[in-house]
């Protein structure tokens, strides 16, 4: 079945945040088991820094859609298949922004610093404040780990339509002719 496919730009930037997000999660959820040191510092600070990438990545992202649109969703998808892939894809939008934006706030309660790839830091946007921090944290982790199965759900969905639908879904967001 012949549909329409996202545009090249919202390709790249699915692919690229894929990525990133990916990478970041067993990052995120092993640096705060390491002994304080240089390495779990550097993990702090690799963590930190594609936290704030996939931020600027997603209002790029927003701004791309914005200006060259998405297809409607596959005809091939069945009512409830329709309602679930649009709130799991609206989800995953609002964690793209809420994730980071905890973790930032988190990070500037706790005091620590956000060094951004080694070129610049960010500034806090929340005073120091230790309770503070071990709230904005915790949410950011509930979401963090809000986000990992979304994802998953997500990852799952792809592949039922790949392997056993095989219905031209996944195509769409990938790299092809016409896309």
């Amino acid at each position: 079945m012949e549909t329409e496919r996202y545009p090249r730009p919202l390709v790249l930037l699915h692919w690229v945040m894929a990525v990133l997000i990916l990478a970041t999660i067993p990052i995120g959820y092993r640096m705060s088991d390491l002994d304080p040191g240089p390495v779990q510092d550097a993990l702090y600070h690799l963590h930190r820094s594609i936290g704030v990438t996939v931020l600027a990545l997603a209002l790029v992202r927003l701004v791309v859609r914005r200006l060259w649109g998405a297809p409607p969703p596959h005809p091939a998808l069945a009512g409830w298949q329709r309602a679930l892939s649009v709130s799991v894809h609206r989800l995953l939008y609002v964690l793209f922004f809420l994730v980071p934006i905890l973790g930032w706030a988190g990070t500037s309660a706790f005091g620590a610093p956000i060094l951004v790839w080694g070129f610049f830091e960010l500034p806090p946007i929340m005073p120091r404040h230790e309770t503070l921090s071990e709230i904005l944290l915790g949410a950011h982790g509930l979401f963090a780990s809000t986000l990992v199965g979304l994802v998953l759900l997500h990852v799952a969905g792809a592949l039922y339509h790949a392997l056993v639908r095989r219905d031209g879904v996944v195509e769409r967001m990938l790299f092809g002719r016409g896309g």
